[in-house]
């Protein structure tokens, strides 16, 4: 490993980009997860949760108020552990 070697900033701007761009698809991927685990839960009418979302005075509201915080829990879910397994790596190495 070379020491004391610094990216360039070029190379740092773009090493930023694409890790921004590993999380932004991470963080999309747990969003639709969780987004269709709550369709499922309703579709499966879990715990007669449909039918009580096609009683309500209005369904599509009572789905988002659902559907929304499941998805972004799910989306922090896999975020957080895609930062954990993030493949960083020093883009400089002695080639041996």
């Amino acid at each position: 490993m070379v020491e004391n070697e610094e990216m360039t900033p070029d190379e740092a701007r773009d090493d930023h980009w694409q890790m921004l761009r590993f999380l932004g698809f991470n963080a999309g991927f747990g969003f639709a997860i969780g987004l269709l685990i709550a369709v499922a839960l309703v579709w499966m009418n879990v715990g007669d949760l449909g039918t009580r979302i096609m009683r309500s005075a209005n369904p599509p509201l009572v789905f988002f108020m659902l559907s929304v915080p499941l998805a972004f829990t799910f989306a922090s879910a896999v975020l957080g552990s895609a930062v954990m397994l993030m493949p960083y790596k020093r883009k400089k190495q002695l080639k041996g």
